[in-house]
């Protein structure tokens, strides 16, 4: 059997930056195992495989260890290989997910995830984050599955040194930090061992937590994001009520076939 493969850098307009996800279009779905192998062989933060069903898709995402609810840049290069390989027409792609119907839709230049809104609420630090982080964050959040750390300032995100064996024991999903930026409303850094991820390069479901957390804080709904990894990239967001808009851009960096 052979399928399609393809590996999109996401949330970036050139080569070798964003996040990079590995895509996988099937017509019928492997095994669980299968496919977390394949996740597990591509050792990218995530794989995203997906069908067609109906008038749209259904999507699903691995990380090189488990099997994720929900990811914002590998549905981005999902949809970034829909429109750009598959002959898609619309203008929106509608994706069935664990989490809900998600939509993707070309505005200008831009890719728009349409994603729920994931407000965090407000929690006591525990103690495992200050053994974990060498800087101790001013205040702490919980989202559905992520915690949120916020900082005083840009420099201090970049000056994060993670224990990720300690991070690991932490019970979330993951760990988003965060603070005000210098070049643009917020900056944020992504932090999830626990599946197998020690630091994301650009997290678009880390951004259904920040976006309503800054759009209240900054009294805007409009904002301009960039995730600090090494590779980086950039994201427009928008909160729509209990919604989130979360655009970027998409590259190709190769196409070719899985031999199974």
């Amino acid at each position: 059997m052979n399928i399609p493969f393809f590996q999109v850098d996401a949330f970036t307009d050139r080569l070798f930056g964003g996040n990079p996800a590995g895509i996988c279009p099937l017509e019928q779905w492997l095994e669980d195992e299968v496919m977390q192998k394949i996740a597990m062989e591509n050792n990218l933060s995530e794989s995203a495989f997906f069908i067609k069903k109906d008038e749209g898709f259904h999507i699903r995402w691995f990380t090189p260890k488990v099997e994720v609810n929900l990811c914002g840049h590998a549905t981005l290069a999902s949809a970034h290989v829909i429109f750009q390989y598959l002959g898609h027409k619309p203008q929106v792609i509608s994706f069935e997910s664990r989490s809900g119907m998600l939509n993707v839709r070309k505005e200008n230049e831009l890719l728009v995830l349409d994603f729920p809104a994931n407000k965090p609420q407000r929690t006591g630090l525990p103690e495992d984050f200050v053994q974990s982080l060498n800087i101790t964050p001013v205040q702490c959040y919980r989202g559905k599955e992520d915690y949120l750390l916020l900082y005083k300032s840009q420099q201090e995100i970049e000056a994060l040194i993670p224990d990720f064996k300690k991070l690991e024991k932490i019970d979330a999903r993951a760990v988003i930090v965060t603070a005000p930026g210098n070049q643009a409303d917020f900056v944020s850094r992504f932090f999830a061992p626990r599946v197998g991820v020690d630091e994301d390069p650009v997290t678009g479901s880390a951004h259904t937590v920040l976006i309503p957390f800054w759009a209240e804080k900054l009294g805007k709904t409009e904002m301009k994001a960039l995730q600090l990894s090494r590779r980086g990239g950039t994201l427009f967001c928008r909160l729509r009520d209990n919604r989130v808009d979360i655009g970027g851009k998409a590259v190709t960096y190769l196409k070719g076939e899985i031999s199974l």
